[in-house]
């Protein structure tokens, strides 16, 4: 590599420690119209994706909420639509997916802990982040945890030549002794933020994951944004994906005709079935078993789900995240209220 081109990567790329990457991010969102509560479950959201290593779900998805903010008509607050001792669905109106979902992450909480447990739905809302934020919060609070999200079509078929299911992501959280135990997974071979990424770095992807307008593969994100991106694993995440928006009929995917989205929060209180000591003990213990699976041969370790994400929260919050400088640019239009030029970028 010349030193020309270290020093175009250099200038392309910037370093945020954890506070500068913080105060970007509320200050992006409140000059975006968001209360400085909204600001703050927002950044946090977003931080903690930065954190676990998913760039794209991170300070870039900043931008994603301000390109939608501008397509989408003023939200209303939130409300019940129907209620139980267990149960509880909510219509988001229109709000925000990662402040919809937080607020009933904490419903599903206060719920199971006096229940044993709690299913809570919304539907009318949009962009709820990553599903293992919400699954690791029930897990901390000594509850098992599952989200399940039935989106709008964004994925084809095996064989279809259009969307017509969501990416349809899953998420499990567990209590243990140590961090919580998290299993976060889409449905489809390519998440859109993802794409939406890609895009804006005029990358390519990966051959088999996408299909433009006409049903024609592609490896153009552009073009793939208009057409679909295609189920994991053929017919087995196809199956799981449809499994995700038969969940979503719970939550009111029915009834939101713009959207077609559900999202579902469970949350199982291990005492119902075992004490929640026993239960951290022998997940534990579990674990460390398959941990302790004989290599094979050039196998440094056996990587439990999430384990990557873990320890690389740890040591950026501690070094700091390193973004696209013209993301940073972008984002500190947005905190001036100049919208418009920030969406230049986007």
């Amino acid at each position: 590599m010349t030193k020309s081109q270290m020093e175009n990567m250099s200038s392309a790329r910037v370093r945020l420690t954890a506070d500068e990457a913080r105060e970007l991010s509320r200050q992006s969102l409140a000059g975006l119209g968001y209360t400085p509560v909204e600001s703050q479950v927002l950044a946090e959201h977003m931080l903690d994706a930065a954190f676990c290593g998913y760039e794209y779900s991170g300070l870039p998805k900043i931008l994603n909420v301000a390109e939608q903010l501008e397509r989408r008509p003023a939200p209303t607050p939130m409300r019940v639509i129907h209620e139980t001792p267990v149960s509880a669905r909510l219509h988001g109106g229109g709000q925000n997916g990662m402040l919809t979902l937080h607020r009933a992450s904490e419903i599903a909480i206060e719920k199971a802990v006096a229940g044993g447990f709690a299913v809570v739905g919304v539907n009318h809302t949009w962009m709820s982040g990553r599903g293992s934020y919400y699954v690791e919060m029930l897990a901390n609070a000594g509850l098992i945890g599952i989200h399940t999200v039935s989106s709008r079509p964004q994925v084809a078929p095996p064989g279809g030549a259009r969307a017509a299911i969501g990416t349809n992501p899953i998420s499990f959280g567990f209590p243990t002794e140590g961090a919580p135990f998290v299993i976060d997974l889409g449905t489809s071979a390519l998440m859109f933020t993802d794409l939406a990424l890609r895009a804006r770095r005029g990358e390519t992807l990966p051959e088999g994951v996408a299909i433009d307008a006409n049903g024609e593969p592609t490896q153009d994100p552009i073009l793939a944004s208009m057409g679909a991106v295609l189920p994991f694993g053929g017919h087995k995440g196809f199956a799981l994906g449809l499994a995700m928006q038969a969940l979503g009929i719970l939550a009111g995917s029915g009834d939101d005709n713009e959207e077609r989205a559900g999202y579902l929060i469970i949350a199982i209180r291990p005492d119902l079935m075992v004490p929640l000591n026993e239960y951290r003990r022998t997940l534990s213990e579990t674990l460390a078993r398959i941990k302790a699976t004989p290599l094979q041969p050039g196998v440094e370790s056996i990587r439990l789900p999430s384990e990557r994400s873990q320890q690389e929260r740890e040591r950026n919050q501690r070094t700091g995240i390193v973004i696209d400088r013209q993301v940073q640019v972008a984002l500190q239009r947005l905190a001036r209220g100049n919208n418009e030029h920030a969406r230049s970028l986007i």
